[in-house]
């Protein structure tokens, strides 16, 4: 059998071993490769269905008596899986698109904030280039904003329309991210030409930022991931290079006008096997 959907390695592997879905090796590779899971730490998945990225962090946390904490967030109901997590793995079904920080640092141990973001957030892909990369960006930068703030991100940089108005609701206090100091910050994009001013915003707030395509990706699949090391939250918002707003998609209020028309249609998603 052969072909676009027949069964691969890493397909029959993750039926050999327990986890739920292939892409539980990219993280598998992310983490032996950078080690961003350690004891202790507190993950937060966002776009986690089917959960197989949940089973690595748990795995990777270690025994339960090391801490830590692994949450789920997806649009999607996701049934935690029974093989590698324990009682520090929890779920919650809502549009991350609706949250404000402070409801999801709500969700964090002690309400401290997470250790680790992971974003595997993906738009429904409709076969129309340019618009798959626009929605992959703006899902990607709407867990930027949830990890790092405004008050790492300019303004302009860090306008998100739906959570300009959950800010407001609460006078405007809810500007700080919720990825801790010395955190690490994990976004799925998919490759357009957009990727790369995306890294540059990314890399005076990290200590490290690099990409990756992990080897279970499927050949047909355009996605990449942005590996961002060691949050420097005290860094000044001016280190931040001014975005080209002509191409952006989530600065401009023409450009966030384009981006509302078309998140109607399916931008509230969770997360994809691409």
């Amino acid at each position: 059998m052969s072909g676009a959907g027949a069964p691969d390695f890493f397909y029959r592997e993750a039926q050999r071993l327990g986890y739920v879905a292939r892409s539980a090796f990219k993280l598998l590779q992310m983490q032996k490769q950078y080690k961003l899971i350690t004891p202790g730490s507190s993950v937060l998945d966002l776009g986690c269905a089917p959960g197989a990225w949940l089973q690595v962090a748990c795995q990777s946390l270690g025994p339960l008596k090391n801490g830590g904490a692994v949450v789920g967030i997806d649009i999607k109901k996701v049934k935690v899986p029974s093989l590698y997590c324990d009682s520090r793995v929890q779920t919650v079904c809502v549009d991350v698109m609706n949250l404000s920080k402070d409801q999801v640092r709500k969700l964090s141990p002690k309400q401290k904030g997470f250790s680790i973001i992971l974003s595997d957030m993906c738009p429904l892909v409709s076969g129309i280039t340019t618009r798959d990369a626009a929605l992959s960006v703006e899902l990607g930068m709407r867990a930027l904003d949830l990890a790092v703030g405004r008050v790492a991100l300019a303004p302009s940089e860090g306008t998100f329309q739906g959570e300009s108005q959950l800010d407001s609701s609460n006078g405007g206090q809810d500007v700080d991210g919720i990825l801790r100091p010395g955190g690490h910050l994990v976004i799925k994009l998919l490759e357009s030409q957009d990727v790369k001013e995306f890294s540059e915003v990314c890399k005076p707030l990290f200590k490290k930022a690099s990409w990756l395509r992990p080897k279970a990706t499927r050949p047909s699949s355009r996605e990449i991931y942005l590996i961002c090391q060691v949050f420097q939250k005290r860094m000044h918002r001016s280190a931040v290079p001014p975005p080209d707003a002509r191409r952006l998609v989530w600065w401009g209020d023409q450009a966030m006008a384009f981006t509302a028309a078309v998140c109607s249609v399916n931008l509230r998603t969770g997360s994809c096997e691409c």
